[in-house]
């Protein structure tokens, strides 16, 4: 700690409160670097850092413990305002800004970055302004500590998930209870962590945070993550085929033939299904951001031959029943009712036809690295901890021939069903 600077005028708040009101003080405490005191007509007066980098610029440090005790947060007595500058000065040295930066402004440049490297910006910037700003925003990124951090992942996976309302006042589901319910509350709370450590990362990348060790300490939950993969039978799928609107039963098909996802599907162009090689061409502007080629089986070809016709190359493959694009959560209503149709409880994601084409495919032999390629994943690794269990044969072969009988006598209706 450096050795505190004396200045008879700002030492004690006797002193303090004989100085002319609206005026600025200063108290040269290092090389470019200055306390300030400034005091209003009435009330407390505040401290600020005036630091010299590339331009000259003033930081509010806190309250002057003109009226109450200093607690070295909030309230400050001259002593500990000086400590505080060097803090901030220090900070201010290691950006490029000439002033240490706030979570708000870190997320504001962040987001800019993030629209035009990756995808999925929406759904990011709403956890920014849902999650991270109202606890940080006002926050300069050098005082965060890692205690305070983890706190608030902890605190997140303990509050019970918000409903989508159209009302402003955000609305609540019932605090998580069972251990599944738990494990998708540690699970959204890992993400949100990802997003306000990607945010940090991106400031100490661009020169506006000088050290990154804080948010290292905190670790995200462990097997919070653990998929529960939901897929249906042939049987199951017949069923829901079945059971849609005509428009949104051609969606289902695609999704059953191809494992796209519904975005991926709802901006499928003619010219993208090619009937001479039997492939869907699924653009770049894909989750992951590569764009990949879907082959089709014999039935699926025969479906999307017929889909096309007639229509020209810059056509929207799947549009609505009134001819209008497929757009957000349009699909949402339709297949809950026709889960609720087909009696498949509780009713399935359109995400979950993208599971059960690479469950179907992993059961009938295809390898992991097969249904990757075919996923458009960026690795195996995301495709090993929802399929790795249903490719793996040998543990299944293992059990069924070589543990012995006990002495049970099959049942010979089961074995027949069977």
């Amino acid at each position: 700690m450096a050795r505190a600077t004396r200045d008879t005028r700002l030492e004690k708040r006797s002193n303090r409160l004989r100085l002319a009101a609206r005026q600025r003080y200063y108290a040269v405490i290092g090389d470019g670097l200055s306390l300030v005191y400034r005091r209003p007509e009435k009330g407390a007066g505040v401290w600020s850092c005036r630091v010299k980098v590339n331009r000259d610029s003033l930081v509010r440090v806190g309250e002057a413990d003109d009226f109450q005790d200093a607690d070295g947060m909030t309230v400050f007595s001259f002593s500990q305002a000086q400590e505080r500058c060097r803090l901030l000065a220090k900070e201010a040295k290691a950006t490029d800004t000439g002033k240490p930066v706030t979570v708000g402004k870190a997320a504001e440049a962040y987001m800019v970055w993030f629209k035009d490297h990756r995808k999925a910006y929406r759904e990011t910037q709403s956890t920014v302004n849902t999650h991270i700003l109202p606890h940080w925003g006002d926050r300069f990124l050098m005082d965060i500590k890692a205690s305070e951090i983890r706190r608030w992942h902890e605190r997140l996976a303990t509050q019970p998930a918000r409903k989508r309302s159209a009302s402003l006042k955000p609305a609540y589901k019932e605090k998580p209870k069972t251990n599944d319910e738990k494990r998708a509350r540690k699970s959204t709370a890992n993400r949100i962590l990802t997003v306000f450590k990607a945010i940090a990362g991106r400031a100490f990348r661009e020169d506006m945070l000088g050290d990154l060790s804080e948010w290292q300490k905190v670790k995200p939950f462990p097997n919070a993550d653990e998929p529960i993969t939901r897929f249906l039978t042939e049987a199951e799928s017949r069923r829901l085929i079945n059971a849609c609107e005509s428009a949104f039963r051609m969606l289902v098909k695609a999704a059953l033939f191809t494992g796209c996802r519904y975005g991926e599907l709802a901006r499928l162009r003619v010219a993208d299904v090619n009937i001479d090689t039997g492939m869907v061409y699924v653009s770049s502007e894909a989750k992951s951001g590569k764009g990949r080629h879907v082959p089709l089986s014999d039935d699926g070809l025969d479906f999307f031959r017929s889909t096309v016709a007639g229509k020209t190359g810059a056509a929207q493959v799947f549009t609505r029943a009134d001819g209008n694009p497929w757009g957000k959560n349009h699909h949402v209503r339709l297949l809950k009712t026709a889960c609720e149709k087909a009696k498949i409880e509780p009713a399935i994601s359109f995400h979950e036809l993208r599971h059960t084409y690479a469950s179907l495919l992993a059961q009938a032999g295809a390898d992991l690295l097969t249904i990757s390629k075919l996923l458009g994943h960026a690795d195996t690794r995301v495709t090993s901890r929802h399929y790795a269990y249903l490719c793996d044969k040998t543990l299944t072969n293992a059990v069924r021939t070589l543990l012995p009988s006990f002495g049970h006598k099959p049942d010979a209706k089961v074995k027949a069903i069977r």
